[in-house]
């Protein structure tokens, strides 16, 4: 029995690969930007219609706005125009590559599959399909944006006025990471590496997204405050019986449009903005490359229309003691 677990967790899909792994203490370096208003873009998945609606919100910002997509800004995108379409999109600004960008631009096939590192309360069929949509969309991919999605790093960090920002696809120790998930968050014996990762990344907020389920936790450490932002998705539905994406704005002023929750740290404030996008136009482009009974149609197309089983509540956890 034990030995069909492992072998469950060496199958590709669920397995972290080597190549993902990182000591917390690398965030503990000079900032890589700086910034009064700060987007946290996580799994955009190919959604041009969120993409156009996030720079619109960017745009009517009072202050220039630092936007970052922070991993698996592709997924759907299994076409060739639309794929370069996202590239081209996303390249105006700075990026951190996923689990996503970093399999399907790999050399080399290490038998990561989708590099998701799906936890075992993921089952195997939605396992299955993500490898299925890797392999789809890494023959779309070009030899030179392969290189130009291998050379993007795997974190970044940012100062927003006094604060110091870790920005990561998973958590603060691997690209793929699930201990910056809603769950993990709010686990007892998960506050112990909480204090550990503050102390050794000198990092006050981490904004991540690897999980696909938005969350915001504050924390008082031995080694200072930390606060951890999760956005989910902003290319896809968050919550239940909603339609809308999501991303974790981090600014020295609040946002001027509508949060729909948010904390404050010191003089920084982290809020959760939705990304009203346009479904239709979204389906119809999904559905012309995806359509029902497809690996992609399959796992995500109810998610799409209706949110998963999820609710703004648990996303934003003991958040609003902290605002």
């Amino acid at each position: 029995m034990r030995a069909l677990e492992l072998a469950r967790r060496d199958a590709p899909g669920r397995v972290c690969p080597a190549d993902y792994r990182y000591a917390p203490g690398v965030f503990n370096r000079t900032v890589d930007l700086t910034t009064d208003v700060l987007y946290v873009v996580g799994g955009l998945y190919g959604n041009l219609a969120a993409l156009r609606q996030i720079e619109w919100l960017a745009c009517r910002e009072r202050q220039p706005v630092a936007i970052v997509y922070n991993g698996d800004f592709h997924w759907f995108d299994a076409d060739p125009e639309w794929f370069d379409t996202i590239e081209q999109a996303v390249t105006r600004h700075r990026a951190i590559r996923g689990n996503v960008e970093t399999e399907i631009a790999r050399t080399s096939d290490i038998a990561a599959g989708c590099g998701c590192a799906y936890p075992d309360s993921v089952d195997d069929g939605t396992v299955t399909r993500s490898n299925d949509i890797l392999r789809r969309l890494r023959a779309v991919v070009s030899a030179a944006a392969a290189a130009s999605l291998r050379a993007l790093p795997m974190h970044l960090v940012a100062r927003v006025g006094s604060l110091r920002v870790g920005i990561v696809h998973g958590d603060a120790t691997s690209l793929a990471g699930w201990r910056f998930a809603h769950d993990a968050l709010d686990a007892p014996a998960n506050i112990a590496w909480l204090g550990d990762i503050r102390r050794q990344s000198a990092v006050d907020v981490f904004a991540s997204t690897h999980t696909c389920l938005a969350a915001l936790r504050d924390f008082e450490t031995p080694h200072g405050r930390l606060t951890v932002v999760n956005n989910g998705s902003a290319g896809m539905a968050n919550f239940s019986d909603s339609t809308f994406g999501l991303i974790s704005r981090i600014a020295t002023r609040p946002s001027p449009h509508a949060a729909l929750y948010a904390a404050r740290h010191d003089d920084v404030f982290i809020e959760a903005i939705p990304v009203h996008y346009d479904v239709a136009a979204f389906l119809a482009r999904f559905e012309t490359c995806w359509p029902e009974g497809s690996a992609a149609h399959t796992s995500y197309y109810r998610r799409i229309v209706g949110g998963p089983s999820y609710s703004v509540e648990q996303a934003k956890g003991r958040a609003d003691a902290a605002a």
